[in-house]
């Protein structure tokens, strides 16, 4: 009869401990609608503070897999990059049938594009086209990537604008490169970027550019076949190109910008 009393008595003790809620904490509900009321007022630290301590008190609560994508948002929007690809991607990966799942892999991609932007290039570089391009790569098959998913997304529209906008970029970035190796002489290699913006990124503005470096840099190679036939595709197709005066082709100068004679490598610079 002892052991009973003191078995009911610890039930009831239990009871009574989970029944009554700390005066600190707050419900799943209060804690959520303090994240979102942080988002709305922009204060996205706080926002991530929170759905954190949401995740942690409430790991499988009904808010859960809301909460989820609300933190990806919120990380986002606090330049928190990498964290909101890991929880995009983590996101994916728990919930793929999810109805909003597209979202996730919307933030996924303009994440991973950010990444490519250093604080000072963000603000201060004029030429994107020299950075780095393998985020506008990443980024690009990302949102191609929730196109073929769900070409039905509201987040569609916004993904392929980006992506033209990332493709033309690349394009870009191709062209200084290919700049950079007629200034280095190597017009082999300044030919073959030529070709691969030809090839790989017809639509562009910058096909035109890969024309006439292609011809330059085959002129320079004592190339005059592939030049001519260069030549040809460039009139026909973009006749008031830049480098085309009155159907004549003007080299882009490129080539002569680091040449040197043989007394200025001896002198040092001292005689040229």
């Amino acid at each position: 009869m002892r052991i009973l009393l003191i078995l009911l008595a610890s039930f009831i003790l239990v009871a009574c401990s989970n029944s009554q809620k700390r005066p600190n904490e707050l419900t799943e509900r209060e804690i959520y609608q303090k994240a979102i009321e942080a988002i709305e007022s922009e204060n996205y630290f706080l926002a991530v503070e929170t759905l954190q301590e949401l995740e942690n008190q409430y790991p499988f609560g009904n808010y859960s897999e809301q909460a989820q994508l609300e933190m990806i948002f919120a990380q986002y929007s606090a330049q928190e990059l990498e964290g909101a690809r890991a929880s995009a991607e983590r996101f994916i990966r728990l919930h793929p049938e999810n109805s909003n799942v597209d979202y996730a892999y919307y933030l996924k991609a303009l994440s991973t594009y950010e990444l490519g932007l250093s604080l000072v290039e963000r603000y201060f570089a004029d030429d994107e086209s020299q950075r780095d391009p393998q985020p506008a790569r990443e980024s690009f098959q990302e949102f191609s990537e929730l196109i073929q998913k769900f070409p039905e997304s509201e987040y569609a529209a916004d993904a392929r604008q980006r992506m033209i906008y990332l493709r033309d970029r690349l394009a870009q970035n191709e062209v200084h490169v290919a700049n950079y190796y007629l200034k280095r002489h190597a017009y082999l290699a300044a030919a073959n970027r030529g070709k691969v913006i030809v090839e790989s990124y017809q639509g562009t503005s910058h096909v035109a550019d890969g024309l006439a470096i292609m011809v330059e840099a085959y002129e320079l190679l004592d190339q005059q076949d592939l030049a001519n036939k260069s030549l040809a595709v460039l009139k026909a197709n973009f006749p008031q190109h830049k480098q085309l005066s009155n159907g004549t082709f003007e080299h882009s100068g490129w080539a002569q910008k680091d040449r040197k004679s043989i007394w200025n490598v001896i002198t040092l610079g001292l005689i040229d």
